[in-house]
């Protein structure tokens, strides 16, 4: 039997990119996906029938995260589709670098909204149908550690989102729901393409630093998120599992 069989998983930010990897790898492991997207519904219509196509189940749901009726929605999408949630992956984010002198408010608001505000939000609506056993899993980033110049705001996001990890982890152990965090490095997606940060001195300055020495791909990180979600990691709770090829 598939180690998530029977469970049901909420991925938001899962048109494209790690999201859309996790998506895709916890339905071969068995569980029934519910593909959140805030834009792209033909990004996400295509990582439903991939799943669909190799005999697994889910369905696509629109929704801003930051928006608290749009992130009770996508949980109620689940309800409805599926009868129960075990699994609630927060991977949607925006990133944006800007130095000191540009950084604005609007920069700032829609940085924290989606990130920060938004995993609240989803978490928050998620807490009610997660029981014993249930896995929230939240998508930082390295940087939080490596701290970056011109990027203060998104840097400060996943920083947040480390701290939210570990005080849930605390609020929530005690109904046995755990939650833990990944942090990826450099991860080659659509969105680091379109950034232009592919194939760009950017992108060989951090290889240069990366022990392993690569860009990370989305199946380096959808397995991890297959292993917090499942009864393997049932002692972890609090954690953030660096994934970066070693950059720290």
């Amino acid at each position: 039997m598939s180690k998530l069989s029977g469970k049901v998983a909420i991925v938001t930010g899962a048109s494209k990119g790690i999201g859309a990897g996790i998506a895709r790898a916890l339905a071969a492991d068995g569980a029934a996906v519910v593909v959140n997207y805030a834009s792209s519904k033909s990004g996400a219509d295509a990582v439903v029938a991939a799943i669909t196509d190799a005999g697994g189940k889910a369905v696509a749901v629109q929704g801003d995260v930051s928006r608290r009726a749009d992130a009770q929605a996508i949980v109620d999408a689940a309800i409805t589709a599926f009868g129960r949630l075990d699994i609630l992956v927060n991977n949607s984010g925006v990133y944006e670098f800007a130095s000191i002198e540009e950084i604005t408010e609007e920069h700032f608001h829609r940085l924290f909204n989606v990130n920060v505000l938004g995993t609240l939000l989803t978490t928050q609506a998620a807490v009610t149908h997660l029981g014993a056993g249930g896995s929230v899993i939240n998508i930082s980033s390295v940087v939080s550690r490596i701290t970056p110049p011109d990027s203060a705001v998104y840097t400060g996001t996943k920083g947040a989102i480390d701290a939210i990890t570990g005080s849930l982890a605390r609020e929530l152990g005690p109904k046995q729901i755990r939650v833990n965090a990944i942090n990826p490095g450099l991860i080659e997606t659509e969105g680091t393409r379109s950034a232009n940060v592919v194939g760009s001195e950017m992108e060989q300055a951090i290889i240069a630093q990366t022990p392993l020495g690569r860009a990370g791909q989305v199946q380096d990180i959808a397995p991890l998120a297959v292993f917090l979600a499942s009864d393997d990691s049932r002692w972890l709770t609090g954690e953030t599992l660096i994934a970066s090829g070693g950059l720290r």
